[in-house]
């Protein structure tokens, strides 16, 4: 037999094969090979023209197609994902704002006319005109006052303003003061209360339950409240706050010392005797009732001393916000306990 001959007889099997396998596939509900079998949601069933079942989404038409025939079942399916369009000229094509924050008023959900598009070049870039200008600066002014009209909008705008500015606090814990000042304006605890002064408590007891050491004179500093009369009513505040919020975290004297340690430009070993004089002496009962301040002031005065890098008791009680007469009486009662336990001096 001819090379020819076997050709054709090769080609005849080849020809046979696919006739076989294209009547095949257009009886419904032949047999389908596992590998090939493709579903989508609410596409599982085979293909009415073909019977196969190999269907696929084509995202960017939108379409089901039947990948065997090419039979479109579906058309303009909505697309779950996010939507990555740019309508800008910059590169980056995400279409979402900034989180909601609770600093601000509006939580930084409104949108606004950017002041800085309608000054000087920037309006020029954007070819408007001078009459142009005069009116979008209008809907601008016009904006900012619909977004304040009710009382409670504008007690927000203010407090947050403060919170903002004069905290000194992190993100995190500004968004925690922003939180106690809204749910002290839902229980009535700003009517009749300076805006500043309940800000400035809703400052500091955010601090105190993060832990970070802030004294009363400190808050009272940043917002311009060290007055006598204004530093009592700040206090007062801060108590009400706290009971009525539920915030009762109590300050130790040993959050102090670090900070205090960085006030009075001392070495780390300072520091480190500090911590362990406050565990020898902490557990004192002595110590109910004195303020925290003063008690970690007369804590790094006398490790200072300890440690040969002493420091006068007029610096230390102008970081620990005592007086000297009050330094002194809680050196005498801090000696009195290292008696008591044994400790005439500190190693």
């Amino acid at each position: 037999m001819s090379d020819k001959t076997k050709a054709e007889i090769e080609q005849k099997k080849v020809n046979e094969i696919k006739k076989r396998a294209f009547s095949n596939r257009n009886v419904i509900g032949s047999a389908k090979r596992p590998s090939q079998v493709r579903k989508i949601e609410g596409h599982e069933g085979p293909c009415e023209e073909c019977g196969a079942i190999e269907w696929d989404l084509d995202s960017v038409r939108g379409e089901v197609v039947c990948q065997s025939c090419g039979l479109v079942v579906e058309k303009d399916v909505i697309d779950p994902g996010a939507e990555w369009v740019n309508h800008g000229e910059g590169p980056d094509r995400s279409r979402v704002g900034a989180p909601p924050t609770l600093t601000l008023s509006d939580k930084g959900l409104n949108t606004s006319i950017s002041r800085s598009d309608l000054m000087g070049s920037r309006a020029k870039i954007h070819g408007i005109s001078g009459k142009a200008l005069r009116d979008w600066r209008r809907r601008a002014v016009i904006d900012d006052r619909s977004k304040t009209r009710s009382s409670r909008s504008r007690n927000l705008v203010k407090a947050m303003q403060f919170i903002r500015d004069r905290s000194g606090l992190g993100k995190q814990h500004r968004e925690q003061a922003a939180a106690f000042y809204r749910k002290s304006a839902e229980k009535g605890l700003v009517t009749g209360r300076s805006i500043q002064g309940v800000a400035a408590a809703c400052v500091y007891l955010a601090a105190r339950e993060a832990g970070i050491p802030r004294r009363v004179e400190d808050i009272a500093e940043a917002f311009d409240m060290e007055d006598e009369m204004k530093l009592k009513e700040l206090k007062r505040t801060i108590r009400l706050v706290s009971r009525e919020l539920g915030a009762h975290r109590i300050t130790g004297p040993e959050e102090y010392l670090d900070k205090f340690t960085s006030d009075l430009g001392l070495p780390p070993q300072v520091l480190g005797a500090a911590n362990s004089l406050w565990d020898r002496v902490g557990g004192s009962l002595e110590w109910q009732g004195k303020k925290p301040s003063g008690v970690a002031g007369v804590i790094i005065y006398k490790s200072a001393q300890m440690r040969g890098n002493a420091r006068t008791q007029a610096d230390v009680c102008a970081v620990a916000g005592v007086s000297e007469v009050t330094l002194r009486g809680l050196l005498r009662l801090l000696e009195r306990i290292l008696e008591q336990i044994g400790e005439s001096s500190f190693n």
